[in-house]
Formats: structure tokens, C-alpha cells, sequence
């Protein structure tokens, strides 16, 4: 699944989810989601496409061992700042992002393409064609998947919208915040 696939279906779920608990989403946990939805390619493509340290674009970040340590560790941080609506939806992204991510491959039956889902546990499925960021953008093609990927972003936006477009406030004041600090440290 391609960045903005990550993103839209993160949104989908986690609007879903929240609404379903009479509430909507905040800007902050839906930051955390944006991230999360983009965190394990953040991760394993670097090291993978671009270091070679991992064994590919989709591995450690990738994996759900991981994946459950990442959840510890941003548990415990979410709880010491009384922010676990941050750190459950950071979680949700990620996780989305991991299973989305073999959902084509559970689609059209490519089990041996999920083992990914286990490693190191289990070794990595065959190695991917693009083994480079500009590689693996340049396959991209208008098929059936890009056109649900894209369906899922106008569904998204609509949903974002309707929303309150939420996030928003927050990448607003941080910017104004930043751009203020920089003009003021530029006049002493």
C-alpha cells in the first residue's frame, strides 16, 4: 500500500472507532495516527532500501514482534503523560499500516508474501523489486489497487472534513509558535 493508502484507511479505522464511542476526533491523536500510519516505511525502508542494514523495506518495523515492544514502550510513555488517547492512536496507525500492508497479498492468496508479519521469526518473503525510494515510486501504475488507495483518500478528506478537519489547529499553532521563535532569535 502506497503512503497516502497508509494514511486514509488509518483515518477510516480510528474516525470509525471514535465515533462509535460517541466522540470525534482530536487534533493531537490524529497527528500521532498520521505518524503511525507512516512509522514502520519511516523505519525499514531507510535502513533497508537506502543503509542495507535490514533485509528489506519491509521488515523490523514491519513485524508484529515488534510492533508489540513499540506498543509497550508507547504505553508507558502515554501513560506518564496522561495522553493515552495520543499513544492508543500512534498504535492504531501502526497497526493498520503492518496489516494493510499484506492485505493485496491476502487478496490474491500470496501467503508465503506475509512472513514479513513474523520476522526474524520467520525469514523474509522474496526480495522486493524496488530496492530504492525512487524505484519503488516509479512502479506505481493506475490499476485496482491504486484506484481503491485513492477511493480511500476522498473518502478520507470527506471524513477529515466532516470532522472538524482535526489536527489542523494543532500543525497551526506549532508553526506559528516555531516561526515566532525564529523571528525572534533572527532579531538578537
Amino acid at each position: 500500500m502506497w503512503p497516502w493508502g497508509h494514511a486514509a484507511l488509518g483515518y477510516l479505522c480510528y474516525t470509525f472507532g471514535i465515533r462509535a464511542q460517541g466522540k470525534t476526533p482530536a487534533g493531537l491523536p490524529v497527528i500521532a495516527l498520521a505518524i503511525g500510519t507512516q512509522f514502520p516505511d519511516l523505519v525499514d525502508k531507510p535502513l533497508g532500501w537506502t543503509l542495507g542494514v535490514l533485509p528489506g523495506g519491509r521488515s523490523l518495523a514491519h513485524s508484529l514482534l515488534t510492533l508489540a515492544v513499540v506498543a509497550l514502550v508507547v504505553g508507558y510513555v502515554a501513560r506518564r503523560y496522561h495522553r493515552s488517547d495520543v499513544g492508543v492512536a500512534f498504535l492504531v496507525g501502526y497497526l493498520i499500516h503492518v496489516l494493510s500492508d499484506g492485505l493485496y497479498s491476502a487478496i490474491e492468496g500470496a501467503y508465503g508474501n506475509l512472513t514479513y508479519l513474523l520476522w526474524p521469526v520467520f525469514p523474509m518473503p522474496e526480495p522486493e523489486i524496488a530496492q530504492t525510494f525512487w524505484a519503488h515510486f516509479a512502479q506505481a501504475s493506475l490499476d485496482s489497487y491504486m484506484a481503491l488507495e485513492l477511493g480511500l483518500v476522498s473518502l478520507s478528506v470527506v471524513g477529515w472534513w466532516v470532522d472538524g478537519r482535526p489536527g489542523l489547529g494543532v500543525l497551526r499553532s506549532t508553526g506559528e509558535r516555531w516561526l515566532s521563535r525564529v523571528a525572534n532569535a533572527g532579531e538578537q
